[in-house]
């Protein structure tokens, strides 16, 4: 199994530099076929938290773009994702630098929305990346659709279950009810966390024989997620499935899942990290639900330029997911999707 991890990486390895190669000569101009680099924009990205395979991958998207379309871009981020009143008050700060745009990824769909109010009011526009946010002032959004991606997850363990059985899921930032400065209930789940949760659970409420019976909520810490993980199978010996629903609780998931004697859990992992592609590999997870985090960062600051130039950009901009398993991992196209460099 090692030699054969050794030649998956360097397929890997050899696909990474192509599309290095591709993404320098290929990246696409703005809507009317240029888009003015004479003048430096101070872009502003904020994102959920400033560790991982794929926030690492955002920013490195929006760097390319930066460095493509003469960007001075200021990369923001908390420790966690469940800290909320910290990337609040990242936004604050980018509007009193004023920032000519502001990039986010929100950890909290209605605990960001007053401050990108406050940035509207500013006159700085604001891009929602990866997690919406609750505010009608948001100019675009760049992301995938959280729905459709539990969805498929779903789809895939039921599959592996033949239709029956006990399924767990670990997802991450739990909604937690606040109050408004006006004395209201605030929702402060994060938006993304939510719609992949309620797509995997609307799908699996078609099949009579399957039963979630566990839905545990994971912070931004691997060790937590294996906790949660060896919790849920201490409480459910006859769990047969799990889905994880971001990177941290896949690593963690899996972690535990790959220690286990009785290999008979299935799992449908979310993100493309190195840790997954290897527990691909070596049978640990079945499959796992890709995104685009490269085009993601790459496509927010191109459109973030084109505001700041007075252009019209997409409301939405949906850069997809797809499911990848051992069968399809180095296809071609998927191998664009693992190492998403934007054409």
């Amino acid at each position: 199994m090692k030699n054969g991890s050794m030649r998956l990486k360097a397929l890997l390895g050899v696909s990474l530099t192509v599309l290095l190669l591709m993404g320098a000569t290929s990246c696409s101009s703005g809507p009317d076929g240029y888009i003015g680099t004479e003048r430096a924009r101070n872009i502003h990205m904020i994102v959920k938290m400033n560790q991982g395979d794929y926030w690492n991958t955002v920013r490195l998207g929006a760097e390319a773009a930066a460095q493509e379309f003469n960007v001075n871009l200021t990369f923001k981020a908390p420790e966690a994702e469940s800290e909320i009143d910290r990337q609040i008050a990242m936004v604050e700060d980018s509007i009193k630098q004023k920032a000519d745009v502001i990039i986010l990824a929100a950890s909290s769909y209605m605990g960001l929305a007053q401050v990108v109010d406050q940035a509207a009011y500013s006159r700085i526009p604001v891009i929602s990346v990866d997690a919406e946010v609750g505010s009608a002032r948001v100019s675009s959004y760049v992301g995938s659709n959280g729905y459709e991606a539990g969805q498929k997850s779903a789809q895939r363990l039921i599959e592996l279950l033949d239709g029956h059985g006990e399924i767990g899921i670990l997802n991450f930032t739990k909604s937690s009810i606040g109050s408004s400065l006006s004395g209201g209930a605030i929702d402060y789940g994060a938006r993304d966390a939510e719609e992949r949760e309620e797509g995997f659970l609307n799908y699996a409420a078609r099949y009579p024989d399957v039963e979630v019976v566990q839905i545990s909520y994971t912070s931004s810490s691997v060790a937590d997620a294996e906790r949660l993980t060896r919790e849920m199978l201490d409480n459910h010996p006859h769990l047969r499935g799990i889905a994880t629903l971001n990177e941290t609780a896949s690593q963690g998931a899996g972690k535990v899942i790959q220690g286990l004697e009785d290999q008979s859990v299935k799992m449908v992992a979310f993100d493309s990290s190195p840790t997954m592609m290897e527990m691909l590999q070596d049978g640990t997870v079945q499959a796992t639900v890709i995104q685009n985090p490269f085009s993601n960062g790459y496509l927010a600051v191109k459109y973030a330029v084109e505001l700041s130039e007075g252009l019209d950009v997409p409301e939405r901009v949906d850069t997809g997911t797809k499911l990848i398993d051992l069968g399809n991992m180095l296809w071609p196209e998927n191998q664009k999707l693992l190492f998403p460099f934007v054409r």
